[in-house]
């Protein structure tokens, strides 16, 4: 599969290296320079997941595309919280993934730092670690992912509508005022114990996060 990518991409003309294993992709990917790199997660050495791992907490921002056979929702939610930044399932349309490279090439590789930070605030999504100070946060996995989401977005206002889409499942129906219960929750952990106020409340909009963590 990997000589057949590389033809492939070298026929459009792109110039292609290829390692085996992860252990040659992390070096390689860490010092040659590439424009964007195509990554498998089944491999010898180390797993994908951990090769894009690394390269992230090393401050390397190469835009990273997981083409791999694992095609679960969960595989995917963990490439992207470990740092990927797109994720092609096998089989693929050859059009298809040069289309995405090219877009990953045209974005360029700003800094997208796999903890987020507001102020003493911290998410740490691959790990599901939240931490106020040296404080670890007691969250429940909905509090956890309504505050990453808010963290991802903090400065900006996010409605209940968007929080609903990015946390609760998609066929969700419900009532939108359980996105303030949860935030009343959180508020609970993140701020009252610690005399913050992260978690602004935008009246007949929604709920923004400080960016200095309140």
């Amino acid at each position: 599969m990997a000589e057949t990518v590389r033809r492939m991409l070298v026929a459009e003309g792109w110039v292609v290296d290829v390692a085996h294993d992860g252990r040659t992709g992390l070096e390689k990917a860490s010092t040659d320079g590439f424009d964007v790199v195509v990554l498998d997660i089944m491999m010898p050495g180390l797993n994908g997941y951990e090769v894009v791992r690394q390269l992230r907490r090393a401050g390397n921002w190469t835009p990273v595309l997981m083409l791999t056979a694992k095609d679960g929702e969960y595989d995917q939610a963990d490439a992207f919280d470990f740092g990927a930044d797109d994720y092609l399932t096998k089989p693929f349309s050859f059009v298809v993934l040069i289309a995405r490279l090219r877009a990953l090439v045209r974005r360029g590789a700003p800094a997208r730092p796999t903890v987020l930070t507001a102020g003493s605030l911290t998410v740490d999504p691959a790990a599901h670690l939240a931490r106020r100070g040296e404080t670890e946060l007691a969250l429940t996995p909905r509090e956890f992912g309504v505050l990453e989401y808010l963290m991802r977005r903090k400065g900006e206002v996010a409605t209940k509508a968007e929080i609903l889409r990015a946390v609760w499942d998609v066929n969700f129906h419900g009532d939108e005022n359980v996105v303030e219960v949860y935030i009343s929750y959180l508020r609970r952990r993140i701020d009252t114990p610690f005399g913050c106020k992260a978690i602004e409340t935008i009246r007949g909009v929604g709920y923004r996060l400080a960016a200095d963590g309140g």
